[in-house]
């Protein structure tokens, strides 16, 4: 058989064959093998090769052969062949269809008193849309207050049993700890007190502390927000913070005091005094918004200019003024609402003889009219249902015109009391209208919310689109949050169309955090899937979402980290993103995570993305001893996120180390002498020292009171009035670093007369990027730098370009940063939490006692006012307050109750570079001895040499500058 005529598998290929012995002859070769897959070559019709078995065996005389794809499957079929089956024995042929059970689903729409296609048609209607996030500390009413809004638009959720609904926690998780965890939104259209109806689109957020940055993805897509404050606590940890926030925000702010029951049924406090605590919680909230605001006049609240309510969420009440005044207007048609609701707060006095309101008591026993008119009927109705049930109950409820069937009296007595307080305060009209008076549309809140979030030019024909909230105009679209599908293996994305209108299907371009003009590679071209209205536990469809709505969009999730831009592929101007999430706390708790089972390490590096997806201020990297690290904000939200890993996104065992913090690394002095480094090729040398920040200025470049992308003169001037910088210093300013809103400085301090500045200028990017190197991982234990200048002050620079590249300078500028650093007594710095407890008066001893066991001290502590508690205020090193809150309530019974945030960084005392410090394991180590063991059991952990090696930074001209100036510190002449 002549080998040239047929190919590698035995196909014939020569000549065309006449008889049939050559034909014979054509499948020489071809005879079955069990182990091996058989195939054709592509033939004229364009078949392919097939790995499928074949449907038949042609017998030829004695042969078998395969017959071609095109005999079997006719033309057009794709065969393909692989040599080995590369799906797994434990997989199986068609995987089982996985049911995650980690959140509530409802199937089918609810029934609602408006319909579905009357919600679509308002969203057209942006001067009719409230986009609203309710804030506020933790557990102070903010998930029942949704459901006191859910049950008035959903019948079938009113219930007589009673119990918490808690309608937005969707993940069992929220249910069992009973603390919501991520933000979520709902959309429902609601009436204001004349029956007008309006589009909001609330934000129930969580409360509690390490929950965040939920808050501030919240915050980002909405145009106000509601602060929530419980009525007996008065305002908290969170409370003062999310004000804070929502003032740099530049977000409307108005004011729900709920709780009011408590102050009722707890407190047991007469009328008059409940007055007087509802007027303190509203001063305490203007007297932080007085402190916090920017702007000469700042917007104050008070139930006067009607931005206050009043709640009790449990029971179904919820009222202003306004509302409250309507009541009675309603049974006295002749009052005016909105004159008597202005005089239903603060010092006035209802004269029941002249009929008329004054200033001055009219008699000695004379009640406000905010108590008169207001807390004593409520005081009264509540008083009736929770003590006289079956006498007087009826006869008052009769003149209320409030008619209960026989079974509705028999029932319980919070059940009956909501039912009551709903029928007689009717539905929630009083802060709808409170959100549509003093919290603005989309339209009109355009240009605010724009030049705010977005990075380009507002003065431009896409600003204008933005700023006009234009539907015709070119999408942009802002998206702060992601929500996993059912199955967990995606995600959808939660945004607001600022201009233009999104439809589904639509080709769409989707810019990450790291797009800019220079760099265009964080932008991919993807289709939108479907479009959805987010209820919480159930989504309406829709194909179309106009410009000032919230949408939740399927299939881009891919490319999406944290936040996007999402705009038409159409749009041919600059683009600009929109700016990342702004966050009012750090991740500074780190823990090590691996599968148990090192083969599933790909899952969980997958369930590591996806977590990192869903939750916005976690962080993951990868050390270089190789370790997957956690970064979070406390030990509840380590413990979530950790839940959603194993769970959710990976489902395998995972192991995880002791948490740890981060540390920062910093210097106290200047250093004690010139550094120089120079380059390999020694062609270029560079000389440099370190110092301290002023105080103050590396928190001002965190929070972009300053940019470096302002104009030398503009930031001259900062320096100069704020922080007494020599203006032709401050002008000299080259970096802020690591990253743009680092909290260290590298400064240019060299004199034309001794540098040739248009050679130094030549390389300024290579030193930049070896500073903002070296800032980001210091010397010590590779953690960033932080609060140091770095002065440049004298450069020799080669004059050809060949030989001052980056490659030479930027490695260079990082040691000579390095060894400027070493030499102004380095320290390490660690994290220190704000800690606000509340316990009874006889506990405050027993927190104290924990506190010192933890390097913590008081700040203060004071009685909370009209209750039995006590506030305590400390500060607690964040490496010290692991079990923490287990040891507080230990101690005190599970009185008190505590939460910590991160406040600000703390240089750790003792030297970290001390070698007369011996370590011992398992012992504890003095105050003095803390620095060095950070600094060495971090080096450990991280597969670093043990300790810190001058010699690695330093140059021999160096190291015998520095030998030649000890000796004539010790030999002076």
């Amino acid at each position: 058989m002549d080998a040239d005529l047929y190919d590698e598998f035995g196909n014939y290929i020569g000549p065309e064959l006449e008889s049939d012995d050559e034909e014979e002859e054509s499948y020489a070769g071809r005879d079955v093998d069990q182990d091996q897959d058989y195939d054709d070559d592509a033939n004229d019709d364009g078949d392919a090769d097939m790995d499928v078995a074949p449907m038949a065996v042609v017998l030829h005389e004695d042969k078998q052969y395969y017959p071609s794809a095109a005999d079997v499957f006719g033309p057009e079929v794709e065969t393909i062949v692989q040599e080995e089956d590369t799906q797994a024995l434990t997989t199986p042929l068609i995987a089982p269809v996985k049911e995650h059970k980690f959140q509530v689903k409802e199937q089918q729409l609810p029934d609602t008193v408006y319909s579905m296609e009357f919600l679509a048609d308002l969203m057209d209607t942006p001067t009719l849309i409230r986009n609203v996030a309710l804030v506020g500390h933790l557990h102070h009413g903010k998930t029942t207050f949704v459901d006191c809004l859910m049950q008035q638009t959903h019948p079938a959720l009113v219930t007589n049993e009673e119990r918490n609904l808690r309608y937005t926690d969707t993940l069992f998780t929220e249910q069992e700890r009973g603390v919501s965890i991520k933000s979520m939104p709902v959309t429902l259209v609601l009436p204001d007190i004349r029956s007008k109806s309006h589009l909001f689109n609330v934000l129930d957020s969580p409360g509690h502390v390490n929950f965040s940055d939920e808050v501030s993805a919240a915050m980002r897509i909405s145009d106000g927000v509601v602060v929530f404050v419980d009525a007996a606590e008065g305002v908290m940890l969170n409370t003062e913070r999310l004000i804070k926030h929502a003032v740099h925000e530049k977000l409307a702010i108005t004011l729900c005091i709920n709780k009011i029951d408590r102050l009722m049924l707890e407190l047991k406090l007469p009328p008059q005094d409940a007055y007087y605590k509802l007027r303190q919680i509203i001063e305490e909230v203007n007297g932080l918004l007085g402190l916090y605001s920017e702007e000469e006049n700042p917007i104050f609240v008070s139930p006067i200019l009607g931005n206050v309510c009043f709640a009790s969420a449990q029971y179904g009440v919820c009222f202003t003024l306004k509302s409250f005044a309507n009541i009675y207007a309603q049974t006295y048609p002749q009052v005016n609402v909105k004159e008597f609701a202005r005089r239903l707060w603060g010092d006035m006095y209802f004269n029941s003889k002249t009929r008329k309101f004054s200033k001055k008591s009219p008699h000695g026993s004379a009640q406000r009219s905010f108590v008169e008119f207001i807390l004593e009927p409520l005081y009264k109705l509540f008083a009736q249902v929770v003590g006289d049930v079956d006498s007087t109950l009826a006869d008052a409820l009769e003149e209320l015109g409030i008619r209960l069937s026989r079974d509705e009296m028999k029932i319980n007595i919070r059940p009956l009391l909501r039912m009551i307080c709903g029928r007689f305060l009717k539905d929630f009209s009083g802060f709808v209208e409170m959100c549509v008076e003093h919290i603005p549309s989309p339209a009109d809140n355009a240009r605010t919310k724009v030049q705010h979030v977005y990075t380009g030019p507002v003065e431009s024909d896409l600003g204008d689109d933005m700023c006009g909230c234009d539907p015709e105009g070119r999408l942009m679209v802002h998206s702060t949050k992601m929500y996993p599908t059912e199955d967990c293996t995606s995600f959808v994305v939660l945004g607001r169309v600022l201009s233009g209108t999104l439809h589904a299907g639509q080709e769409v371009r989707v810019l990450g955090e790291n797009y800019s003009l220079q760099d265009e590679e964080d932008s991919r071209i993807l289709n939108v899937g479907r479009l959805w209205i987010y209820e919480a536990r159930y989504k309406i469809e829709v194909n179309r979402v106009p410009a000032g709505n919230w949408v939740l969009i399927e299939g881009i999730d891919q490319p999406i980290v944290k936040t996007a831009t999402i705009t038409d592929t159409s749009t041919v101007d600059d683009l600009f993103i929109f700016r990342p999430l702004k966050f009012n706390t750090q991740s500074v708790i780190k823990i090590a995570v691996e599968p148990v089972n090192p083969s599933e390490l790909p899952k969980m590096l997958d369930g590591l993305r996806k977590v990192n997806k869903s939750y916005p201020l976690l962080s993951t990297r990868v050390e270089e001893s190789g370790e997957h690290v956690v970064l979070g904000t406390g030990e509840l939200y380590l413990d979530c996120a950790m839940h959603d890993l194993r769970k959710m996104y990976s489902e395998i065992d995972i192991k995880v180390a002791d948490p740890v913090v981060a540390f920062c690394e910093t210097v106290v002095e200047t250093s004690s002498l010139k550094c120089f480094a120079e380059t390999p090729n020694k062609r270029n040398k560079l000389t440099m020292i370190a110092e301290p920040l002023e105080k103050g200025l590396a928190e001002d470049i965190e929070n972009e009171v300053v940019h470096i992308s302002w104009n030398k003169k503009r930031l001259g001037e900062f320096f100069q009035t704020k922080y007494d910088w020599d203006l032709l210093a401050a002008r000299s300013i080259w970096a802020f670093g690591p990253d743009t809103t680092g909290p260290n400085i590298l400064v240019d301090d060299t004199l034309p007369s001794e540098v040739d500045k248009s050679l130094l200028n030549s390389v300024k990017d290579s030193i930049v990027q070896g500073f903002q190197w070296g800032t980001r991982e210091g010397p010590l234990c590779e953690e960033p730098i932080r609060n140091v200048k770095f002065k440049i002050l004298d450069a020799v620079i080669a004059n050809e370009p060949l030989h001052r590249g980056g490659g030479q300078v930027i490695p260079t500028a990082r040691r000579v940063a390095y060894s400027a650093f070493l030499m102004a007594t380095p320290r390490l710095m660690e994290p220190y939490l704000f800690v606000e407890v509340q316990a009874p008066a006889d506990c405050v001893s027993a927190v104290y006692t924990v506190l010192a066991k933890r390097r913590g001290h008081v700040t203060q502590d004071a009685p909370v006012p009209g209750s039995p508690l006590y506030t305590i205020k400390a500060f607690i090193p964040a490496i010290d307050s692991f079990g923490f809150e287990t040891d507080l309530r230990t101690h005190t019974q599970g009185q008190a109750f505590c939460l910590s945030v991160f406040h600000h960084w703390q240089i750790v005392p003792g030297d970290p570079l001390d070698k007369s410090i011996v370590i011992r394991p398992l012992e504890p180590q003095p105050a003095t001895h803390l620095a060095r063991e950070f600094m060495i059991k971090t080096r450990r952990r991280k597969g670093l040499s043990e300790d810190v090696s001058i010699n690695k930074f330093f140059d021999d001209p160096m190291l015998l500058e520095l030998a030649r100036q000890d000796v004539m510190l010790n030999y002076p002449l």
